[in-house]
């Protein structure tokens, strides 16, 4: 019954004028009435509301059925058009009017109000649709479908197709196979109230009911709009159920909606069970949400993890390129130690051989000097003196080979201290302690054979003053017996150097004991850099056994 056609004849006129004159009646008497009254006046003005509302009459109606009329926020609406909405730009995008999203800032604007709003200011002045969808938004589920989570639109969708399921079973089968989701088609349904699908005065139709009974009658006209295009439907295919939704339902109505608001209301709708399927998707959604909080904090414990495993995994190889460094400097320490080793062989043989020739040349001057004095220097032949000579040059050679063998050994010592002190300290107490303590048993024994070569060097050195004093005003008369003499000197002097080169010899055997030392130390923290590195290889892949 639109009052919007034009040529509308009088006597639809009058009808439609006496109708909506029993409605606003009946509504002015509902409210004095008993509650039976109630029920039966409530039964008739909900029969008068599907037949349809007049044109003329409409925007008095409706702001009747949700008591829009005289709200206190009519008149704050001129000053809410003069404040700037924190949704300005997504509001200029369709409409101009912006003050609900400054009443009702948790929801703001959503682009399917619009339509909405453009169908009431087509029916009322700016301030009576602006209460009148105040009303909407606030008692008739608009605000919760049209919040940004758009949870309530979820449970409508959820609602619909459990409907859907029980009464169209074979279509909802087809939906399913075909992936035609409830949401594809259905959606705007409820958030413009079939404004943006259908013809005006079919959608007017329909939101007249929308009034009086709430979302209900989208449910019920949805469900009964798939009934009458089942067969259709169950033959396309998803784009061809699209096109079908888009092109060719729409114009099914444009003679009228009588005939699927009469098919509506024979769809069972039942408000007990759309309760259980509210608090069903309720539960749905709870777990949901804790699943996804789970899910959250199992992925920030899986990025932690990967983290670790990653520093570990780089520690691990930090570790085993120290320990093949390690390992490398190891077998160099140990090849130079035995190149010293066979220095040293061959320096004790020296320092051996010189020894003999030295122990030869003292039984030489010992015989000399017990031979008589009274023979004269006849006793005393080239050939001795001779052979003093060579022995002296053959003395200075070896203490000349000692000393440069030595200057190497000393070199090799420094440069292998050096490395040494590079090499990182061990944390381990204990075995430091311990090695600690063998360190200085080997330091003892050095140094008591030290005191006893220097004690050596003091012998030889009273000997020869002795020597010296014996031997003094000898030999003033004969040049052999003066040369003779002097080779004496210089032989207790080539045995004073021998004993400061055993001497430096001990020092030197010192020092390779104290690289030995330390080359065991850094033996041991290898091997224990290898176990700590095996360590964190089975912690290693124990995480990535987990992961």
């Amino acid at each position: 019954m639109s009052g919007r056609k034009c040529g509308r004849k009088r006597k639809n006129s009058s009808s439609g004028f006496s109708e909506t004159s029993n409605f606003v009646g009946i509504h002015r008497t509902f409210w004095f009435c008993t509650k039976e009254l109630q029920i039966q006046v409530f039964i008739t003005m909900k029969d008068l509301v599907r037949r349809g509302i007049p044109h003329h009459f409409r925007a008095i109606v409706w702001q009747l059925l949700c008591n829009a009329q005289n709200m206190p926020i009519k008149d704050q609406y001129s000053d809410l058009l003069k404040m700037t909405s924190p949704c300005e730009k997504l509001i200029r995008r369709d409409i101009s009017s912006h003050a609900y999203s400054l009443v009702d800032r948790e929801v703001g604007y959503c682009q399917g109000s619009a339509f909405i709003v453009g169908l009431l200011l087509m029916q009322m002045p700016e301030e009576e649709a602006f209460c009148v969808f105040f009303k909407l938004m606030q008692e008739y589920r608009l605000r919760e479908l049209f919040k940004p989570s758009m949870a309530e639109l979820g449970l409508c969708m959820y609602q619909f197709e459990s409907m859907l399921q029980e009464q169209l079973p074979e279509l909802y089968v087809h939906f399913q196979a075909q992936s035609f989701h409830t949401s594809m088609y259905a959606s705007s349904w409820f958030l413009t109230i079939f404004l943006t699908n259908f013809p005006l005065p079919f959608a007017t139709r329909i939101f007249d009911i929308f009034m009086c009974e709430g979302l209900e009658i989208v449910f019920r006209v949805g469900l009964a709009i798939l009934q009458m295009n089942q067969a259709e439907l169950i033959q396309l295919d998803m784009e061809g159920m699209l096109q079908h939704f888009q092109k060719v339902i729409p114009h099914q109505f444009d003679s009228g909606p009588d005939k699927v608001i009469q098919a509506a209301y024979q769809v069972k709708y039942n408000a007990k069970k759309m309760k259980k399927l509210e608090k069903e998707y309720t539960t749905i959604k709870t777990k949901e949400l804790e699943e996804q909080v789970e899910i959250k904090r199992l992925r920030t414990e899986n990025r932690l993890l990967k983290q670790r495993i990653d520093t570990l995994e780089k520690e691990s190889a930090s570790l085993a390129d120290r320990l093949i460094q390690g390992q490398v400097t190891r077998a160099q320490e140990a090849e130079e130690n035995y190149l010293v080793k066979r220095e040293l062989a061959t320096l004790k043989q020296q320092c051996e051989e010189a020894s003999a020739q030295l122990e030869q040349a003292k039984k030489t001057i010992r015989q000399l000097q017990q031979q008589p004095q009274a023979k004269g220097p006849s006793q005393f032949s080239e050939e001795s003196v001779l052979q003093l000579e060579r022995e002296l040059v053959q003395a200075r050679l070896k203490e000349a080979e000692s000393q440069c063998a030595l200057k190497e050994m000393q070199d090799k010592i420094l440069e292998m201290e050096k490395r040494n002190s590079s090499l990182p300290d061990d944390t381990n107490v204990a075995r430091l302690q311990e090695e600690l303590i063998g360190v200085k048993l080997r330091e003892a024994e050095a140094m008591t054979g030290l005191k006893e070569l220097k004690q050596q060097v003091r012998n030889l050195e009273e000997h020869w003053q002795r020597h010296l004093a014996r031997t003094a005003g000898r030999w003033k008369d004969s040049p052999k017996r003066n040369t003779l003499s002097e080779l004496q000197d210089e032989l207790m002097s080539v045995r004073l150097r021998e004993a400061e080169a055993q001497a430096e010899l001990r020092e030197t055997r010192q020092r390779m004991l104290e690289l030995e030392t330390q080359n065991q130390i850094h033996s041991n923290q290898l091997r224990r850099a290898e176990q700590e590195s095996r360590c964190l290889q089975e912690r290693v892949q124990a995480l990535t056994g987990t992961e």
